[in-house]
């Protein structure tokens, strides 16, 4: 239960060296939504199951999506594991296809009885904007909710797309908690090259700027 879990205390906590911090925002749908009607996408596109992809197909559309987010978990994820999540038979990914490429990839992991957890959502960067996301995501709601369960979830943080909560929250999911996530630089151990999401300073770069009288 996280009403059990130590408090956070207030004010300024330092993150360790080599380390980032990230709000994560967790959101679920605890019933079916209506059905919306979704705008026309600006060119044809479609969806479609990618049934135990290759482990180097899978991870450079992963990096395509992510990397401008920081996207660093089937990254550092071994192999071995890897390949077991998505040969597994209640863990489904799906592609958005624009024409014969690639340009959007979605999860969804069953393994939990009577959920479902939205595991991975994204289109690569040329592909935002034109109603593509829309389209994948009505899908994804579908299919969660062709399978018996009570609640669809997944989570974002304050690394994604400024855009990312509020196109969840338009899609029917609802807040419900928030956590802080502490994990390794990945452009610092290589899985990602520093250049990556810029607009997130380096661990190492911002360790060296702590400012010692933080003011509220």
């Amino acid at each position: 239960m996280l009403s059990d879990l130590p408090p956070i205390p207030d004010g300024y906590s330092p993150v360790p060296p080599g380390k980032l911090a990230t709000i994560v925002t967790c959101l679920e749908m605890l019933e079916k939504p209506p059905r919306k009607a979704v705008r026309p996408v600006e060119r044809p596109m479609l969806v479609e199951r990618w049934e135990k992809p290759p482990l180097d197909e899978y991870r450079a559309l992963f990096r395509a999506i992510g990397e401008d987010w920081l996207w660093f978990s089937r990254l550092v994820m071994p192999e071995e594991e890897l390949r077991g999540k998505l040969d597994h038979p209640l863990v489904e990914n799906y592609l958005l296809r624009d024409g014969k490429r690639a340009i959007g990839l979605a999860e969804l992991d069953f393994r939990v009885g009577g959920e479902c957890e939205l595991g991975l959502f994204g289109l690569t960067p040329d592909a935002t904007g034109q109603g593509g996301g829309r389209f994948l995501m009505s899908r994804m709601i579908a299919r969660a909710w062709s399978r018996p369960i009570t609640r669809f979830w997944l989570h974002t943080c304050t690394f994604d797309s400024p855009q990312a909560l509020g196109f969840y929250k338009r899609s029917g999911f609802r807040p419900y908690a928030l956590m802080v996530e502490i994990a390794e630089d990945p452009r610092l151990s290589g899985h990602l090259p520093r250049t990556a999401a810029a607009h997130i300073p380096l661990a190492v770069e911002a360790a060296r700027v702590v400012p010692t009288n933080l003011v509220g």
